[in-house]
């Protein structure tokens, strides 16, 4: 299996436990620790848990454990006015923490990169316009936070 392959797997598992911990108010170790040892790599109830970067998985998890105010707070700035974090589904915060977390925190990981990523994590939960408001939220953070990296070349735009 490829790094990106196992990385993207991570990038799941970590928007999983991210949901887990905001529903069932566990702690990032519990929770990191329980999906290393039923979840990634396993397959349940014939429902394959791909193998995953393990330790990609775990700066993920406790990065946005962290890092949380800043993430909030960008993610907020990010979201329309009127729509505070608090306000997102479960499932949608977990990804759009995650996918800022990326952003803000892991400069090794290209912005486009992490934005793909996570709308493709998006899509597989939501079918209407969540996945359009991951790429919107990721997109303006990026271009707030790394606009060197999507300058397009040749032409000076953002």
């Amino acid at each position: 299996m490829s790094k990106a392959t196992e990385r993207s797997a991570a990038r799941l598992a970590a928007v999983q436990a991210i949901y887990q911990m905001d529903l069932a108010g566990k702690g990032v170790v519990d929770v990191a620790a329980e999906f290393e040892a039923h979840w990634i790599g396993r397959e349940i109830d014939g429902v394959a848990f791909n193998a995953s970067d393990v330790p990609f998985f775990r700066d993920i998890l406790a990065g946005v454990v962290r890092e949380q105010r800043p993430i909030d707070a960008k993610v907020d700035g990010a979201l329309a006015a009127g729509w505070p974090l608090k306000r997102i589904e479960t499932v949608l915060r977990a990804i759009l923490r995650a996918g800022a977390f990326e952003l803000l925190f892991r400069r090794d990981v290209p912005a486009k990169v992490t934005i793909n990523e996570y709308v493709e994590i998006a899509h597989s939960f939501y079918s209407e316009d969540e996945p359009g408001l991951v790429n919107g939220v990721l997109d303006a953070i990026a271009r707030e936070t790394r606009a060197d990296e999507l300058v397009e070349r040749g032409k000076g735009r953002v």
